[in-house]
């Protein structure tokens, strides 16, 4: 049965692009200061305070921290870990957003070591700072993903190019994210970890029907690939179990649902086509196969499309709640515009734009739209606008949001804005 208790203080969470691949024709990249959220982060946190948002996703960037031999220098953190306090923020730390250090094979003993040790002593040194309990941890950000984009479309390191790399690189991530989960807890057995995948759906083309296999293997194995391993429904000889697994995050935008290609990557269906499932359904399937914990972790729409998405995202989030879904929050990411990774243009996706200053600061601007909407919603479900001196003083009642989805009696559809 669902709970009754939250996760998390507020049931709408936010966070902030850290991505450090080491990506094709650039090398290294730190998408924290691309963003300048690592000068910002007080401006940026008291951003979530004023929204009534006291979760954040942020990162603690494997390959600029550690050096090898155990030598770590976590200081590039810490002014977020004082923004953190300062304005009672909760953070969920991603260890790994697709960058590793150099000279490591993912594939190898190796990295498995030494992501495990970088795990324990990230989160010794946080737990050392922490303003609040407990820890919560993504280990390896989207690692069935990641295995597309570095393991077969070659977008990013370890630049594999076939789907039986791709497969043998996400198996790889899904261990060393289990070694992680296991030393964290020997330390901290209170520890949250949140597992995070993108939801995805897709389908043959029309005139291919002989494709339909291929489509549904995507849709219903190779898209499951980390959260199987993590969970111990695969290879259980990597020591994957429910309890690691803990918490599911479930990413969905609207690339997400897409037409098969044989050399991906793969189309992304235009609004309106009748092949789009309510993602209602899709974060139903993803729950019952595994029956823990769940969070959207990840969302957001585009330019003037923000609010009618973030609609959308509720109704189905709802929705799912009424069919029993132990759904604990939904993550509009990210907080701060981001750029596309592969032109540098800036998507409009954040809660708050970025405009250039002449001296190369970004300026901050909330997307009012955006901001409203986010703020109907909290209303309608009985959550704070904004944040008081203790927002953790109490957990969401889940209750509280059943109670809402109920009155409310969202139906899910498939007409994406």
């Amino acid at each position: 049965m669902p709970t009754t208790d939250g996760l998390f203080p507020t049931f709408f969470l936010s966070g902030f692009e850290c991505s450090t691949f080491d990506w094709k024709d650039v090398g290294r990249r730190d998408l924290t200061a691309e963003i300048q959220h690592n000068g910002h982060a007080d401006e940026d946190y008291a951003f979530l305070r004023s929204l009534g948002i006291a979760v954040a996703r942020e990162g603690i960037p494997w390959p600029l921290i550690d050096r090898g031999g155990g030598d770590y220098d976590f200081s590039c953190i810490d002014t977020f870990l004082a923004a953190q306090r300062r304005h009672a923020i909760l953070p969920i730390w991603d260890l790994c957003h697709y960058g590793y250090p150099a000279g490591l094979d993912p594939l190898s003993d190796a990295f498995v070591e030494r992501f495990a040790a970088f795990a324990r002593a990230a989160a010794r040194y946080v737990a050392e700072r922490a303003h609040h309990g407990p820890l919560f941890f993504t280990p390896m950000n989207e690692p069935t993903f990641w295995g597309y984009m570095g393991g077969e479309w070659a977008w990013s390191a370890p630049f594999g190019t076939s789907a039986d790399y791709r497969r043998r690189f996400t198996t790889a991530l899904a261990r060393a994210d289990i070694a992680a989960v296991k030393t964290i807890r020997a330390d901290f057995p209170d520890a949250r970890m949140v597992h995070i995948d993108p939801l995805i759906w897709v389908v043959p083309p029309r005139n291919r029907p002989d494709l339909a296999e291929a489509a549904h293997r995507e849709s219903y194995d190779d898209a499951y690939l980390a959260w199987d391993v993590i969970s111990g429904l695969r290879c259980p000889e990597l020591g994957g179990s429910p309890e690691i697994l803990d918490i599911i995050g479930l990413n969905n935008y609207s690339f997400g649902q897409m037409e098969y290609r044989e050399q991906g990557p793969h189309a992304a269906l235009e609004p309106g086509d009748d092949r789009i499932r309510p993602l209602c359904d899709l974060i139903e399937e993803a729950w019952r196969k595994y029956r823990r914990p769940c969070i959207v972790a990840e969302t957001s729409g585009l330019k003037g499309g923000r609010p009618d998405w973030l609609n959308d995202i509720v109704v189905e989030g709802l929705a799912a709640i009424r069919r029993g879904v132990d759904l604990h929050g939904l993550c509009l990411f990210p907080a701060i515009d981001m750029p596309d990774w592969h032109n540098g243009q800036w998507l409009n996706n954040g809660i708050a734009d970025v405009r250039p200053l002449p001296d190369g600061t970004l300026m901050r601007v909330p997307y009012l739209p955006y901001v409203e909407c986010l703020h109907r919603w909290q209303r309608k479900l009985n959550r704070v606008t904004s944040l008081d001196n203790d927002p953790f003083d109490a957990a969401v009642d889940l209750a509280d949001i059943r109670r809402a989805a109920d009155e409310m009696n969202p139906s899910p559809d498939a007409d994406w804005h």
